[in-house]
């Protein structure tokens, strides 16, 4: 008796295809985990608030939100492989105009910056996922999407420490009085100098999605049966359904919550981080750089729960482990506002561990049962994460008018949010999640 065929997760022939567009998964992962701790570092740069300074990620994640409906219907239209290019090359150009905004010595140009290069991760993140699934069997579809995202945490963590070792290290040590204090023109020569630091690795990686974008146009890439025009594509009708669809209508406002409470966080470990440390002793500048360590420990705890959740599913229905989840960060964010320090700064990372599977867990929930306009669906889920550009805003004025440690009742609202959801998942809605 013959041994049933073992089917390949990726077949011999689509190797190379899918090691290029894995790798994608890295780089949209290190373009976000660089930016993060730059809302602190502008602060100090500008000698701005960080109400203002936090126009980073509104910049950041409005590319995010305002292109996720037009890469879906640019990618239904032409191909994946069209996507991705066009995402790459956008995302290539936000990094160069790094180098002009450097020398402007503005603030506005950086924001601009971030928003082209944002609008290509769009891009990338809306044809990558759909088209990792099509390189294969349906039956190893998961599997291999599984293993192309394993690389998303590890260009997350290799952009935060860039961030510390190239950015937050080389930086001039003065601290934001001191800067305040300084005649204007030393002023502007430190400010410059700094801006020359935050350029160079954006610049490196611009080249770097440069040389991508090279190697993916000259590679034959393989063609998904979705790569069909735009036929069939009823706009009107599927938002109608979409709308209609309580499930995945609560499901896109519960992702904008979580997006937005896990910006909240990743964003201001840093200033936490620099209040505790300040508070034992150091200056501003190696605060700043010891809190940066913390950004790391935190998405290492990220990509470590990720597997652990991973296997909880083999127990727990997706609503459930994701209201458990969520009910776990309110519990951690509870001394991360109300007892502070090392302990707090603690608790803070281990915030990280409830986070990593709620954005996929959303996505699914919400998408369930929706059928062919899942298409549309996905990118109204992208869209959402919009909510990582409105609600750090609120969060730096919260910081501002109170303190770093209040403003984390922020993020404890929004996981009220996702835990209610995770618990209409699998009680109330018709499909069990």
């Amino acid at each position: 008796m013959n041994k049933p065929t073992k089917i390949p997760v990726v077949p011999v022939h689509l190797v190379v295809p899918f090691i290029l567009i894995t790798f994608c998964f890295a780089l949209w992962g290190f373009a976000n985990d660089i930016t993060n701790p730059l809302v602190s570092a502008f602060g100090r740069i500008f000698n701005q608030s960080q109400t203002i300074s936090s126009f980073t990620q509104v910049a950041f994640y409005g590319g995010y939100c305002l292109m996720a409906i037009p890469a879906a219907l640019f990618i239904k239209k032409y191909t994946y492989k069209s996507g991705i290019l066009l995402g790459l090359a956008l995302y290539a150009i936000g990094g160069l105009i790094f180098i002009p905004a450097a020398s402007t010595g503005l603030f506005w140009p950086f924001l601009a910056a971030f928003f082209i290069l944002t609008c290509g991760l769009s891009f990338l993140e809306t044809s990558a996922n759909p088209y990792i699934l099509s390189m294969g069997e349906e039956a190893t579809s998961t599997q291999r999407l599984n293993l192309a995202q394993a690389f998303n945490p590890i260009g997350s963590i290799t952009g935060a420490w860039v961030a510390k070792e190239f950015i937050l290290a080389k930086m001039n040590k003065l601290s934001t009085a001191e800067r305040a204090a300084l005649p204007s023109d030393e002023f502007e020569v430190i400010k410059m100098a700094d801006l020359q630091v935050v350029k160079t690795p954006y610049v490196i990686i611009g080249v770097v999605i440069a040389i991508m974008f090279v190697l993916i146009l000259l590679k034959k890439m393989p063609k998904s049966k979705q790569d069909d025009g735009n036929k069939g594509l009823d706009i009107k009708g599927t938002l109608n359904r979409l709308i209609s669809n309580a499930r995945y209508k609560e499901g896109v406002i519960a992702q904008a919550f979580y997006v937005g409470a896990q910006i909240c966080v990743w964003t201001y470990t840093i200033q936490y981080g620099i209040k505790v440390f300040m508070d034992l002793g150091m200056i501003e500048g190696d605060a700043a750089i010891e809190a940066g360590s913390y950004t790391i420990y935190a998405l290492v705890v990220f990509t470590i729960s990720r597997f652990i959740c991973t296997f909880l599913l083999k127990y727990l229905t997706p609503g459930s482990l994701l209201m458990y989840l969520s009910i776990l960060a309110i519990g951690l964010l509870i001394p991360v506002i109300f007892v502070g320090g090392l302990f707090g700064l603690y608790a803070l990372v281990g915030v990280s561990a409830c986070m990593s599977l709620m954005f996929p867990t959303i996505y699914g929930i919400a998408l369930k049962g929706v059928g062919d306009d899942a298409k549309l669906g996905a990118a109204g889920l992208v869209m959402a994460i919009g909510g990582g550009a409105l609600l750090p805003y609120l969060q730096a004025y919260m910081i501002d008018t109170f303190s770093v440690n209040i403003s984390y009742i922020l993020p404890l609202v929004c996981f009220v949010f996702t835990a209610i959801y995770g618990y209409r998942s699998y009680k109330t809605y018709p499909y069990q999640g």
